[in-house]
């Protein structure tokens, strides 16, 4: 199969991918800043240049598109049908960097955080992403969250 695009096309389309600065970034930047969590950008340093670290925290955190990082949501499993073997192997180097990445952060003490694009579209996003960063339990037993109190036997 060829290309919708002629190559000039397609050429000025890639180059409008975005590799920082990103809306689900932002997103993931506003949760935080609005809870009062202080970070960095950038992560110069580190391993891979992590999207948002939280030096005191020893925490970093990465916002991943779902089909550049190779999710197994359903737009993260949607294969190219143009150039499929060159993509294939393009988004299984990317899955691979970022299990390395991942583990020699995790070996430098440093609690890794991957927060992926689809994830951001749920309504609790925010407080499982502030949960995951300040080490709080995420849930709250059901008994307590409908408001009665838990029996005692």
């Amino acid at each position: 199969m060829t290309d919708v695009f002629s190559s000039e096309k397609r050429s000025a389309v890639m180059r409008r991918v975005k590799g920082r600065d990103t809306a689900p970034e932002i997103a993931v930047r506003r949760m935080l800043r609005a809870a009062g969590v202080g970070y960095r950008l950038g992560g110069s340093g580190l391993p891979d240049k992590p999207d948002i670290v939280m030096q005191g925290r020893r925490t970093v955190v990465f916002v991943h598109g779902c089909f550049w990082h190779g999710h197994d949501c359903a737009r993260g499993s949607r294969k190219p049908r143009a150039n499929a073997g060159y993509w294939t192997a393009k988004l299984a180097r990317n899955v691979a960097r970022d299990r390395q990445v991942a583990a020699k952060l995790t070996n430098d003490g440093w609690h890794v955080v991957t927060v992926w694009e689809c994830g951001l579209k749920a309504p609790d996003a925010a407080s499982k992403l502030l949960a995951e960063v300040t080490g709080q339990a995420a849930t709250v037993s059901a008994s307590l969250a409908s408001g009665s109190s838990p029996s005692r036997t």
